[in-house]
C-alpha cells in the first residue's frame, strides 16, 4: 500500500534531522534507504524495526541532517589571531597608522573550518527515538487505503456470489441441454450397433460433463473465505491472492464444462465471464494489500 510520512527532530540545539518514509506497492518488503554517511549502525537499527513492522511494499528511507546556519562551519581563532598579530606587528614596525580590515582576515585560507560531525550514537539515538512516531503516521495512511481497498473487494465479492447465485438458478437448464445431447449421441451410437459397454461410457462422461454443482459450491466456499479473511484483518494479501487463483480455476472449469452449450444455458457462460473479470480486478487489488 502507498503511503508518506514524515517526522522532524534535534541532535543537538545545532544539529536537526528529517525522517521521511514513502511506501509504494510491492508483492514482498522492499526496503531503500538514503541516510547520511557513517551512519551504518542507524541502518542496522531502522531495517529490524521497519521488518517488524511492514510485511509487504517498496519503502524508500530518507534522512537528511539540518545544520544551523553557524553550525556548518567555524571560525579558526588561532590563524585568525595570527592574521590580526602580524597586520598589527607591520603596522608598528613601519609606522602606519591603520587598523586590521576583517573582511579581508576571513577571506584568508583556513580562516573558517569546518564544524566537526556529531556522534553517530547521538544521531542513532535521535532518530531511533522517533522512528516508531513516524511508522505511525506511515501505517495511518497505509490503513486508510486498505480500509478502502477492503471495501472494494467486499462489493466484487458480492457481484461473484449473485454470478454464483444466477449460475445456480440456470444450472437445471444445463442439465437439460446435456440430457438432450446424450440422447441424440446415444441414437446415433446405436444406429451403428455399438455394444452396451460404450454406451455406458458416453453415459457417464457426459454426465460427468454437466454436473457443475461441484464447481459453484466450491466458489461460493472461497469467497466466504476471501471475505472472512478481510473481516480479521492483519497480513493476508498472500492468502487472499491464492484464494483468488482458486477462484479463478473453479470459474474456468464450470466454463469448459458449459462450452459448445445454446439457449438459456448460454446465460451461464455469460455469468462464468463475469465472475472471471470479477476476478481479475480483485487480484489487482490484492497486490496493494498487506
Amino acid at each position: 500500500m502507498t503511503g508518506f510520512a514524515q517526522v522532524k527532530g534535534q541532535v543537538h540545539p545545532r544539529l536537526g534531522f528529517a525522517l521521511t518514509l514513502k511506501s509504494v506497492n510491492h508483492r514482498f518488503l522492499d526496503l531503500h534507504f538514503r541516510l547520511p554517511s557513517g551512519t551504518d549502525s542507524l541502518e542496522v537499527q531502522l531495517r529490524r524495526l521497519l521488518k517488524q513492522r511492514i510485511a509487504r511494499g517498496h519503502v524508500e528511507v530518507t534522512l537528511s541532517l539540518d545544520r544551523s546556519a553557524t553550525d556548518g562551519f567555524s571560525l579558526n581563532r588561532d590563524l585568525v589571531a595570527g592574521y590580526v598579530a602580524a597586520f598589527r606587528a607591520a603596522a608598528a614596525e613601519f609606522k602606519i597608522a591603520a587598523d586590521p580590515d576583517l573582511n579581508a582576515i576571513l577571506r584568508m585560507p583556513g580562516a573558517f573550518e569546518a564544524a566537526p560531525d556529531a556522534p553517530e550514537a547521538d544521531v542513532e539515538q535521535a532518530v531511533m527515538a522517533r522512528a516508531a512516531e513516524v511508522l505511525d503516521h506511515l501505517d495511518q495512511m497505509r490503513t486508510e487505503e486498505g480500509s478502502g481497498i477492503a471495501d472494494e473487494l467486499r462489493g466484487r465479492m458480492k457481484h461473484l456470489q449473485d454470478a454464483g447465485t444466477d449460475v445456480e438458478q440456470h444450472r437445471r437448464s444445463v442439465v437439460q441441454s446435456y440430457r438432450e445431447r446424450l440422447q441424440s449421441r446415444m441414437e446415433e451410437l446405436l444406429g451403428s450397433g455399438p455394444e452396451p459397454e460404450r454406451l455406458m461410457q458416453e453415459a457417464a462422461i457426459l454426465a460427468d460433463r454437466s454436473d457443475i454443482q461441484e464447481e459453484i459450491a466450491r466458489l461460493q466456499a472461497h469467497v466466504k473465505q476471501f471475505l472472512s479473511l478481510i473481516e480479521h484483518g492483519g497480513e493476508v494479501g498472500k492468502k487472499l491472492d491464492f484464494l483468488l487463483q482458486e477462484m479463478n480455476r473453479e470459474a474456468n472449469t464450470l466454463l469448459s464444462k458449459t462450452s459448445g452449450l445454446a439457449g438459456e444455458a448460454l446465460k451461464i457462460t455469460e455469468a462464468g465471464l463475469a465472475m472471471k473479470a470479477e476476478i481479475e480486478k480483485s487480484r489487482e487489488q490484492v497486490q496493494n494489500l498487506e
